[in-house]
């Protein structure tokens, strides 16, 4: 069943600082995602389901220039899913200063002049599925002005993270409790994912009213903070969409790596960019260099030359030497994991070198880093084009980008800017 919603908009905006040092200089919808950017896996699952005009909202210089490069106007995204030039499109949001993600889903409903109904999402969460045709037929067939799609928390202490729906009986949102302290405080475990669909038609019409054109003034223009809260207490009809999917804040380095861990597991290979699989192993690229890593990688694994467990993403034309264990990790594009090194529960970006016996544990290793011979990080966050020297032991810290870690340097607990 094709969908009847075609159209999203996701606002880009803010610094990321909770991602700080992956995002000190990058992007927070660009840092990287099992081996592509994250908002390129958003960006592939609207397409799945069956999104074909993406607004990108976005604030800000770095946010729009990194977008847009990566992105342009969507062609190689409609390539990769066999749908021609005028089938998929992307387009941005000109430089309009936007205070919050309504505002910018506003400006570019306004800009574009878009009509009907909008899917809008987030550039820092991730999920692992929406049936939009579904999530549509619940919003029309009970007149919403809006619907927040709201994911059953099973677990107690997430509630408070996030902001609590109490659904009427009819399906609308009486209201929400925003991070309750206690999980006792929240009226419901249905949370708001920060996905709704709403008539760009009923949006222009609360901003033009009195009370929407006040918060406009007065700069409060956040949906989950601002909107929403007051378009309920306006008697809009916010309705409230429970849908139990794989979802994931990824504002924090803890739940980027939850995120990763969880979707290497769950999500099927070929949405994983992946034709090669060896038990939990999967290995991208197609090409003949590609495909011969991929015989030796198999052979020396089963041979005991090397040690893969658990679930693992290799990245393209990578090296991996001998006596390598890698664990429940991802290892991005173009990386050199040597000799005898260790990497478990780890995501190592693009273009690292792993030097011989050094050894990567719970941590995240940002873009273009050298983690010299026998250097040692463990619950680390490293930002990009860092070089740690040889021997040196980086634990429970985070190294902001560039910065240069000398041979035998021990840093525990602290944060390098």
């Amino acid at each position: 069943m094709s969908s009847p919603v075609t159209v999203a908009i996701i606002p880009i905006g803010g610094v990321g600082a909770r991602l700080y040092p992956l995002t000190v200089d990058t992007s927070k919808s660009m840092i990287r995602f099992l081996n592509r950017p994250l908002l390129e896996f958003i960006l592939e699952t609207l397409i799945v389901s069956g999104v074909r005009e993406v607004y990108m909202g976005v604030s800000g210089y770095v946010n729009y220039v990194q977008v847009f490069e990566h992105f342009g106007s969507g062609e190689a995204l409609a390539h990769r899913f066999s749908l021609g030039r005028d089938q998929f499109r992307v387009r941005y949001m000109p430089n309009i200063l936007s205070r919050g993600n309504a505002e910018a889903v506003l400006a570019t409903i306004k800009y574009y002049s878009i009509r009907g109904d909008v899917l809008v999402t987030q550039c820092d969460t991730v999920f692992s599925h929406l049936d939009l045709s579904r999530a549509w037929y619940y919003y029309s067939g009970r007149n919403c002005d809006m619907l927040v799609v709201l994911k059953p928390v099973r677990d107690p202490g997430e509630i408070t993270r996030y902001g609590v729906a109490k659904l009427r009986g009819d399906g609308t949102i009486e209201y929400f409790v925003e991070k309750p302290k206690r999980p006792e405080e929240a009226p419901s475990n249905l949370v708001n994912t920060g996905i709704y669909l709403i008539s760009a038609g009923r949006l222009l019409e609360f901003f033009e009213s009195s009370v929407g054109a006040e918060l406009y003034r007065e700069g409060y223009v956040d949906f989950g903070r601002d909107v929403i809260p007051a378009m309920i207490k306006n008697e809009y009809r916010v309705c409230g969409y429970p849908e139990d999917m794989a979802w994931f804040d990824v504002g924090t380095p803890e739940a980027y790596l939850e995120a990763v861990f969880y979707l290497l597991k769950n999500t099927p290979q070929e949405r994983l960019g992946v034709d090669f699989a060896y038990e939990g192993v999967r290995v991208m690229g197609r090409r003949t260099l590609s495909r011969e890593f991929q015989r030796s990688l198999v052979e020396r694994a089963r041979s005991g030359v090397i040690t893969l467990t658990g679930d693992v993403l290799i990245g393209r034309h990578c090296t991996v030497g001998d006596q390598v264990v890698i664990a429940n990790s991802v290892i991005d594009h173009y990386s050199v994991v040597s000799s005898e090194a260790r990497i478990e529960w780890s995501v190592v970006m693009d273009r690292c070198h792993v030097g011989r016996r050094a050894r990567i544990t719970r941590s995240i290793i940002g873009r273009h880093v050298i983690v010299d011979e026998e250097a040692v990080v463990e619950d680390s966050i490293i930002g990009n084009n860092v070089y740690i020297g040889r021997g040196a032991v980086i634990r429970n810290s985070k190294i902001w980008p560039s910065r240069y870690i000398p041979p035998g340097t021990v840093l525990v607990g602290v944060t390098l800017s």
